[in-house]
């Protein structure tokens, strides 16, 4: 078996430290409240659905920041790859263009 590299160590290292983030701010969530101030302003059978929505806001913040500390990251580590969500935002700005263009 190869020896991963030092940079392939740092960057799971890394994305491990961004992973813990995404766990403590769920907790931090958790203790403020807010997981419980949505089940008591809900509607008694719906509870469960105000919940998920609750941890889906409430999470939306920290996965912007996961992945910004995740392109920050492979740009510190000079790791090259492609993201799918580029491509897919770049292939709707040029259908955007074509129509504006007819």
């Amino acid at each position: 078996m190869a020896k991963p590299s030092k940079q392939t160590l740092l960057h799971h290292l890394g994305t491990g430290a961004g992973f813990l983030g995404l766990i403590l701010w769920f907790f931090a969530g958790r203790e403020l409240g807010v997981l419980d101030w949505a089940t008591a302003v809900a509607p008694e059978g719906y509870s469960g659905a105000a919940l998920m929505l609750s941890i889906m806001i409430m999470m939306t913040p920290a996965f912007g920041l996961w992945t910004l500390f995740n392109r920050w990251l492979e740009r510190r580590l000079q790791i090259k790859g492609r993201y799918l969500e580029d491509e897919y935002y770049r292939s709707l700005s040029s259908d955007h263009r074509e129509n504006k263009d007819s």
